[in-house]
């Protein structure tokens, strides 16, 4: 099977100010209870990457002050249609023992891409049309 990757526009969660990452979940060490249980590729924060859809991704980030770090975390799925869904998420210093569980267990878990329904009125309309459509309402404010 092909791998399908996307652009995900990875979200940077607390202060910008304090540390911060994301990271491919490839594999959980579930005798650890710290960040050293995931294993993964780290990628950059707070703008596009391309990711494979289904593959799991936690965000860290902290708030708070830099003597008093508050620590933030969101594990992801990465879906067919470059959007993430936020599968778990914890706060507080034993955030890594709050998500191991459900993060290990999104591993071993077949991932079914949502199936997108075409209506008959789309198919009228040119795939490069379609696709400036969606560059137009990605631009409009929300």
């Amino acid at each position: 099977m092909e791998l399908l990757i996307v652009p995900v526009d990875v979200p940077e969660m607390g202060d910008h100010r304090l540390k911060s990452w994301a990271k491919i979940i490839t594999n959980v060490d579930e005798s650890l209870s710290t960040g050293w249980a995931f294993d993964g590729e780290f990628v950059a924060v707070g703008g596009i990457q391309d990711l494979e859809v289904g593959s799991v991704l936690m965000v860290y980030g902290e708030k708070g002050s830099r003597t008093n770090p508050h620590p933030i975390v969101g594990v992801f799925r990465v879906n067919s249609d470059s959007t993430l869904s936020q599968e778990v998420d914890a706060t507080g210093k034993a955030w890594a023992r709050t998500v191991r569980d459900k993060t290990a267990e999104l591993l071993v878990t077949e991932f079914v891409p949502m199936k997108m329904e075409w209506s008959p009125e789309l198919m009228r309309y040119s795939q490069a049309a379609l696709s400036e459509e969606l560059e137009r309402r990605r631009g409009l404010p929300t």
